[in-house]
């Protein structure tokens, strides 16, 4: 709502300035130097909240000084928002989405949140505690994540199966998390980067794709 912008990615300077990974700008394009959160490795991903406060996930370990690993979410002025601790087990956070209900949709290349097994994707909810009846299992990386207005959840990435069950890279679930098996769209493809669902509820999907049903 202020109109600055946030650039996460990999990277050591903005405008000349020494800035870290994660900067934000104002809506001149100038750097805003109070905000300095300098994660010590790339940010992967970042959903800003109506409250201000920004998720970021990535390959981090630490984030405005203070441990996380992989998520982390900052309050408006860069500090880090010590309410929300997931206990990812130190991997890759490659997309983030947030439900209407505030629960935090993630995925990446984790194997672990909160302790228990969760492979490439889980949900949490808004202080970090973990969906134990969300485990969708995608068996490699989740790259991408978008979610209907039903409350399904598309999920995009290097993956050949959830669920138990093939799937080459794009699959959707349910809103528990269970596969949902109507949705089959016989991708081959290397991998899925991105993902959109339109207004008419058609979804886009951008990566190395091949072929889509034959």
């Amino acid at each position: 709502s202020s109109g600055k912008v946030y650039a996460g990615g990999r990277f050591t300077h903005a405008n000349g300035t020494a800035v870290r990974n994660l900067a934000r700008f104002n809506a001149d394009g100038t750097l805003d130097a109070a905000f300095a959160p300098a994660p010590n490795s790339d940010v992967s991903a970042l959903v800003g909240q109506g409250d201000g406060k920004l998720l970021v996930g990535g390959g981090f370990s630490s984030i405005a000084g203070q441990s996380r690993a992989g998520l982390a979410r900052l309050n408006a002025d860069g500090t880090l928002d010590a309410a929300l601790d997931a206990n990812i087990n130190g991997a890759l956070v490659d997309a983030i989405a947030v439900q209407p209900d505030g629960r935090i949709v993630f995925g990446g290349s984790f194997t672990s949140v909160g302790g228990l097994t969760r492979n490439r994707i889980a949900r949490v909810s808004p202080d970090g505690t973990i969906d134990a009846g969300f485990n969708p299992n995608a068996s490699s990386t989740v790259r991408a994540l978008a979610l209907q207005a039903d409350g399904k959840i598309v999920l995009g990435g290097n993956f050949s199966s959830v669920g138990g069950q093939s799937r080459s890279c794009l699959a959707r679930v349910n809103t528990d998390g269970t596969l949902d098996t109507a949705f089959s769209p016989n991708m081959s493809a290397y991998v899925v980067h991105g993902l959109a669902v339109q207004s008419d509820g058609k979804i886009t999907a951008v990566g190395q794709i091949y072929s889509v049903a034959g």
